[in-house]
């Protein structure tokens, strides 16, 4: 048998009021996998995403981490649940008016009751990991975007999860930046095990980085492709998926 998930989605439904965004949505990330979430504008991957940290309520279905329901837990232990993995926002989603020392803190100081020297050794830590040595007392209008993207990755790893979720985190880089973390995101999972899961439309990233993916539509409001990317190139027979992956106008008929 294969071993327990480190995430299970069972036949999720999100919405917003009436709207009617995702249904029947179930899958599984592997652990220590690199998992994209991926589609075009509007399909609904962010709110996905949100609906599985617990940011929003699905309508109906459940997500487990590690066998464990999410969904459905009661608040305690949904909390104990939380300090298990990390959320990299897009833009980093820094607090203006906090160093970056402080920003990285914030869970440490929100889940633990380690000592404020403490926090700060490890925020520092953290800090070094993503290549911002030396930074820790920057202001986020201090330093760049792509400065700001890996600042949020070390928030993101502040509690040492086991997994770590990223809303499109090249949104607004530069190529070089993107793929620079692209390089540091895979670092993190083949040092620490550490599990990813990307909402992107990225190709570029996709294709380098991702061992599998979903690719969601907003027409039939579910999945419509699941596998990795080059198995999907090779041996996908519907349009959409090629047209997305390849890049290319692919007429059927």
């Amino acid at each position: 048998m294969d071993p327990t998930p480190a995430i299970e989605v069972t036949d999720l439904a999100c919405a917003y009021q009436d709207y009617r965004v995702l249904e029947g949505v179930s899958f599984n990330v592997r652990e220590s996998e690199i998992f994209f979430i991926v589609g075009g504008t509007g399909v609904g991957k962010t709110t996905l995403l949100r609906n599985m940290v617990g940011l929003a309520v699905p309508t109906h279905g459940e997500v487990r981490f590690n066998g464990r329901p999410f969904t459905s837990a009661d608040p305690a232990e949904r909390r104990e649940m939380l300090k298990t993995f990390g959320l990299s926002f897009q833009g980093g989603a820094l607090w203006t008016s906090l160093t970056l020392r402080e920003n990285i803190g914030l869970p440490l100081e929100e889940y633990t009751r380690l000592p404020k020297d403490e926090i700060g050794r490890i925020a520092a830590f953290r800090l070094s990991q993503v290549g911002l040595a030396g930074f820790e007392d920057y202001y986020p209008a201090e330093i760049s975007g792509g400065m700001k993207k890996r600042a949020g990755l070390a928030r993101a790893l502040a509690l040492d999860p086991a997994i770590v979720f990223f809303d499109e985190p090249s949104a607004g880089l530069d190529p070089v930046t993107a793929r620079n973390l692209d390089r540091l995101i895979l670092q993190i999972r083949d040092t620490f095990g550490t599990t990813i899961v990307i909402v992107s439309h990225d190709v570029d990233s996709i294709l380098g980085i991702a061992d599998r993916l979903i690719m969601l539509d907003v027409e039939t409001r579910g999945i419509i492709a699941e596998g990795a990317p080059a198995a999907l190139i090779a041996g996908q027979p519907n349009p959409k998926v090629l047209e997305f992956l390849t890049r290319r106008t692919i007429r059927s008929g």
